[in-house]
């Protein structure tokens, strides 16, 4: 499963970059802006840094507008995913974009059936929220678990790019049931080293070395 990082704050993608936990970057305007820096230039930054898609997300509603962001979102870098919203226009500028060798990422997916439109309209990516359908309680992996059943019968290419991770648990289950991508922030991302039992067992062995002063070097 390949892990993108949700997030526009440099420092963060280059320390999970350099580990090879990265495969990935998604954002949005809204990020990017509280860094209080030019979207432009910081999407530009992220694309230098990591070698996969990166997507960036544009801001109109009409499809003619959401496919002139998106020819000049393209422009920044070749590993450009351009974001567009599940709805109709979205989907039109996801057909014209994709027909022009551009990645596509759907996002706001909230339905098997947004899912397969997405699919037919060639999208690179389908994005389904987990934690918001978590929120209005649904539980988010029953949509995973359909769009992957869906794309599988029909042998759809769109990968699965579960998003609005919340926690380690969402990331595990989203790998259990076959998301091809989950995209989180660092925080949910680093959590997924945590263990009680490691920590419990680190400071077993730590105190078993300073009572025998065991030294390396």
């Amino acid at each position: 499963m390949k892990f993108f990082v949700d997030t526009a704050e440099i420092d963060a993608i280059a320390e999970l970059n350099d580990l090879g936990m990265v495969d990935g970057v998604t954002t949005n305007p809204s990020l990017i802006k509280k860094s209080g820096r030019d979207i432009l230039e910081v999407t530009k930054e992220i694309c230098d840094l990591v070698d996969g898609p990166v997507s960036a997300e544009v801001t109109a509603t009409d499809a003619d507008e959401m496919i002139a962001e998106g020819r000049k979102l393209v422009k920044i870098a070749d590993n450009i995913a351009v974001k567009v919203p599940l709805t109709w226009d979205g989907l039109k500028a996801c057909k014209t974009l994709t027909s022009e060798g551009h990645m596509v990422n759907v996002t706001l997916c909230f339905s098997a059936n947004q899912a397969l439109l997405a699919a037919k309209a060639g999208a690179t990516f389908i994005s389904p929220f987990i934690g918001r359908l978590d929120d209005i309680a649904l539980d988010g992996m029953d949509l995973i678990e359909d769009i992957r059943t869906i794309y599988d019968n029909f042998g759809f290419e769109t990968e699965v790019l579960a998003a609005s991770i919340r926690s380690a648990n969402h990331v595990q289950d989203c790998a259990r049931v076959g998301a091809d991508v989950i995209t989180a922030p660092p925080a949910v991302i680093k959590a997924l080293a945590n263990h009680p039992l490691t920590d419990k067992g680190l400071a077993a062995f730590l105190a078993d070395i300073k009572a025998a002063n065991i030294k390396i070097l």
